[in-house]
């Protein structure tokens, strides 16, 4: 009995301490001299509130590695220096044996493509892990990634997510991202320069999947067409990142995902843009930049990604997808009043057409791939007399065809890549396409981005993967 009294007696005494315990931890003030600090007193910088959507173009920047490339080559923007998506060399192709593989590198889903610039590549990526677009820097000849710099933008795939294929000078290489986010920086060593949300500013519609217009710099300055409420087409100051002109945009445009062509039409230099509502000529001359010279609204498809392309000094072919087909554009300068007619128009299956990818002029042949609506000629390359755009006078075999892929020409032959990444090269002759050689270069899903070439080095993709080819023996 004695024994169970002192049980008792502890077990009473453990719950007194332990509710006393409990009590004076409610009731125990630790500091009574508590003061509130502002931001900033403990030498941190202040922190910044920011909402979920808010993007911060550029914000973030990662370096990997050094490059020693002694390579000069160039092909620094879309469709090259010269716009026309031809490249010069005098360097001989190895057409016995397979092009091998240089490099290749893992991707987000997208079709953008690089460009080189001596002896590095510029590709803007989307991470879908970090919600990122992302400017990526590798080295040309071994691939290895120099550094990125990237911010995040929450986004839905949409077709992929990058489009566009950046810009790039021995000062400056900008990007377009997908919801058009504008971005410039140090092509060396990734420091950001300016930043622009091209949305905000001038109130642009964004293009269904995506902004796919590739930027282009003339005379220093960034040209592009937020086509917005306000504004139709800009040029900003790639230093300072300054609008230094604008076209109002009293046509009424929206953007396309077409990219502005500069032209030399009847002596003049023009930004010749296909846009959502019409076709327009901008003035590039210093005397009157950005002035709207001209525009058409008789061909104004829904959907515009082919660029214009220009077949002599008042002549331009016109191009799009989803059953809009082609049109020859007349441009004409009559007393310094100048004057643009649509001169043809016609379906898929009568002429020149194509849906995504622009046709290249060479000597005396039109270069394209006609879309589904192509009637017997779809996904075949063709070729057309820059006279007549009606009647090809040549078109690939049967089992030659190529869906959405990219073409290019480099020292008299074209290069097309079929959308599930086999490669084909002709050699170009009068009037018409010799195939020498084919190749498995991938097992690709949509490899429709352009392709890009410098230094015997030949750029290609799919819609998850860069590859490298070394095309020089």
């Amino acid at each position: 009995m004695k024994k169970k009294n002192i049980i008792r007696l502890i077990t009473i005494l453990v719950a007194l301490i332990y509710l006393g315990a409990i009590v004076f931890w409610h009731l125990y003030t630790p500091d009574y001299n508590i003061t509130i600090q502002n931001p900033g007193a403990d030498n941190r910088p202040e922190g910044k509130s920011r909402k979920a959507d808010e993007v911060v173009i550029g914000e973030f920047f990662m370096r990997y590695a050094e490059s020693s490339s002694s390579l000069k080559g160039q092909w620094p923007c879309f469709r090259g220096s010269d716009y026309k998506n031809i490249a010069h060399t005098i360097a001989p192709f190895n057409f016995v044996t397979d092009f091998p593989i240089q490099w290749k590198v893992e991707t987000g889903e997208g079709h953008a493509a690089p460009v080189i610039f001596n002896g590095l590549v510029y590709l803007l990526d989307y991470d879908e892990k970090l919600s990122s677009d992302m400017l990526r820097c590798f080295d040309l000849g071994t691939g290895t990634e120099l550094w990125r710099r990237w911010y995040r933008v929450p986004m839905k795939r949409n077709h992929g997510f990058s489009r566009t294929t950046p810009v790039v000078t021995d000062k400056y290489v900008i990007t377009v991202g997908p919801q058009a986010h504008l971005m410039c920086c140090n092509p060396t060593t990734g420091e950001l320069k300016w930043t622009l949300d091209v949305r905000k500013q001038f109130e642009t519609e964004e293009p269904f999947w995506y902004s796919g217009q590739c930027p282009r710099i003339d005379d220093n300055q960034l040209i592009l067409v937020p086509a917005g409420k306000e504004v139709l087409m800009v040029g900003i100051d790639c230093e300072t990142g300054k609008i230094a002109w604008q076209t109002p945009n009293t046509i009424g445009y929206k953007m396309s995902h077409s990219s502005v062509m500069p032209m030399v039409l009847h002596g003049k230099k023009i930004y010749v843009y296909a846009g959502i509502g019409g076709v327009c000529g901008i003035s590039g001359e210093a005397a009157d930049k950005g002035k709207l010279l001209w525009n058409v609204d008789k061909w104004k498809p829904s959907v515009v990604a082919p660029s214009p392309l220009q077949l002599s000094s008042g002549e331009i072919a016109l191009t799009a997808g989803y059953g809009a087909g082609g049109a020859l554009l007349q441009v004409r300068n009559i007393d310094g009043k100048w004057i643009a007619t649509i001169t043809d128009q016609y379906k898929s299956s009568e002429g020149l057409s194509s849906e995504q990818q622009t046709p290249i002029l060479y000597e005396q042949m039109v270069i394209t791939v006609p879309p589904k609506d192509g009637g017997g000629l779809r996904g075949k390359l063709v070729a057309y007399s820059p006279s007549n755009l009606r009647v090809p006078i040549w078109e690939s075999a049967a089992d030659e065809r190529f869906g959405l892929g990219p073409y290019l020409i480099i020292r008299s032959h074209l290069f097309a890549l079929k959308d599930e990444g086999e490669l084909y090269i002709y050699k170009l002759e009068q009037k018409k396409m010799t195939l020498v050689k084919k190749q498995r270069i991938m097992d690709g899903i949509d490899a429709w981005g352009p392709m890009a070439y410098a230094d015997g080095y030949l750029m290609v993709r799919d819609a998850h993967w860069v590859y490298c080819l070394s095309l020089e023996p």
